[in-house]
């Protein structure tokens, strides 16, 4: 492909093709998913959303011949967004309100299998065999060495996370990578952990290419620490390594489509790629002209709004942009949707299924508004329970004019027009205008109908009490939020 083609023609060209194959794909099995999630890249970061500092081809490709999102939401940090595609639920109703290092911290805290929603549980009961590879973090190998098979997974390849008292051996991801398996947890000498984990899917998808699979790719890729990569060995500079960290994730994506065109499973296999929240903030990047500093742990635009993508050669329309709203909670019930799942009453889930937008049904999705909350490290309350610092934490909303924040007592304390204000510097909290005014009020209605006390992670302890360090916090009288609005000014790229 000439990429010197400028995208929004090549997107005319995909366009127009997708109205001639559009709905030919005449397989009768279920799809099989895959979902791709990055872990810490914003928009700045990926051509197709008009980076200006790097290039990423496959990415773009997968965008240009399936569905580019520009209004999904992650969650501003790790935990509670991996959480919430797993649960389909909110944090406030998880209670994974904030980001907790497992097996790092320990403490007996673990995302539990018996308590909690599971997508790859709900996708077995379709026939589907299931699949994950990657970073997982929040369940301790060493406690429970079997805990992906109960969450769901037939096969598993994970980094272990780095896990408290064998940091040494456990901290490496990329190279020397410290790997999960069924065989145990173990060194991998001279390897680099996403080839192990994308050999092991691509092994995976030819063994049970004859039936419908689902398979999480949580990369670890390009988080932290910053590294060379097998495709750049030399990077020497920080910005030389994130650069080609993210470029490997390219390069990655290219590896799984090629897979899967050879196993000739391409047409009727649904890829969804995204990431879990924004760039570190110690790393700038540049769009539409801009310096953009990384936004992860803030709940602005940089740190939630995520590139999302959706591929499916017949099924899902080509080079389509859509503004419709999603957000990761409406993960599980799409995939359960997709695969023929009917969702259990005996729990509840916050998402929606965008089925139809994805396969070209609606140019809408469900949702009239999205929500993002959780950021900053977990505590342990005088219960053992990791949770934020307050009842109620902080949270943004928005629908498709304005974005809405509230403080931890349940008030709307900003509100802006993301259409002419992206990057959230007017706050209309006392604007006279009308429209405004319905927005806000309509944004706080909908905050008054949350639990006025967010949950605490559900699950059993898996230590003693003595073996757990017990602190009291109180809580401010004070409605309070950890956001600022906005992150210090970026100066230089990859700063």
């Amino acid at each position: 492909m000439n990429l010197s083609i400028p995208i929004h023609m090549m997107r005319i060209v995909f366009c127009l093709i997708s109205m001639v194959v559009f709905g030919q794909n005449s397989s009768t099995n279920p799809p099989n998913i895959i979902f791709i999630l990055l872990d810490d890249l914003g928009k700045e970061w990926v051509e197709a959303y008009e980076s200006d500092v790097i290039k990423t081809p496959h990415i773009d490709q997968l965008a240009l011949e399936g569905m580019q999102f520009n209004n999904a939401w992650s969650m501003p940090q790790c935990t509670p967004s991996r959480v919430t595609f797993l649960t389909g639920q909110y944090p406030f109703r998880h209670g994974w309100v904030n980001h907790y290092d497992v097996p790092r911290w320990g403490h007996g805290v673990n995302f539990d299998s018996k308590k909690n929603p599971s997508v790859a549980k709900l996708m077995k009961t379709a026939g589907y065999k299931t699949c994950a590879a990657g970073k997982w973090q929040i369940n301790d190998f060493r406690i429970q060495p079997k805990v992906m098979n109960d969450h769901g997974f037939d096969a598993y390849c994970m980094w272990t996370g780095g896990e408290r008292g064998n940091t040494k051996k456990s901290d490496l991801r990329y190279w020397d990578p410290y790997i999960h398996t069924k065989s145990g947890s173990k060194t991998y000498k001279g390897q680099f952990g996403e080839d192990i984990f994308s050999d092991f899917i691509i092994d995976f998808m030819t063994e049970n290419k004859s039936q419908p699979m689902f398979v999480y790719y949580p990369m670890c890729l390009p988080h932290g620490p910053l590294t060379t990569t097998p495709a750049k060995p030399n990077a020497k500079t920080k910005a030389e390594k994130h650069m080609t960290m993210v470029e490997y994730t390219d390069l990655i994506l290219n590896k799984i489509t090629t897979a899967l065109d050879e196993l000739g499973i391409r047409d009727n296999t649904i890829i969804v790629w995204s990431t879990d929240n924004g760039t570190s903030g110690s790393i700038t990047g540049k769009r539409k002209g801009k310096l953009v500093r990384g936004g992860k742990s803030f709940l602005t635009e940089n740190g939630v709004n995520a590139p999302f993508i959706v591929n499916c050669p017949g099924t899902v329309p080509s080079g389509v942009v859509t503004n419709a709203l999603v957000d990761f909670s409406d993960l599980l019930p799409t995939f359960t949707d997709l695969a023929g799942v009917k969702l259990p009453t005996n729990n509840d889930f916050d998402g929606k299924s965008f089925k139809n937008l994805i396969t070209g049904k609606s140019t809408k999705s469900q949702r009239n508004w999205i929500l993002t909350m959780g950021s900053n490290p977990a505590k342990l309350d005088a219960q053992n329970k990791a949770r934020s610092l307050f009842k109620f934490r902080d949270r943004a909303i928005r629908d498709e004019v304005y974005k809405a924040y509230t403080d931890t007592l349940k008030n709307v304390v900003e509100i802006y027009r993301l259409e002419d204000d992206f990057y959230e510097t007017q706050n209309l909290i006392e604007s006279k205008d009308e429209a405004v005014k319905k927005a806000l009020n309509k944004f706080q209605n909908i905050v008054n109908d949350f639990p006025d006390e967010d949950a605490s992670p559900n699950y059993e302890t898996l230590k003693s009490p003595s073996d757990i360090e017990k602190k009291k916090i109180n809580a401010s009288a004070e409605g309070r939020r950890f956001r600022t609005n906005h992150a210090p000014m970026p100066k230089t790229l990859t700063e």
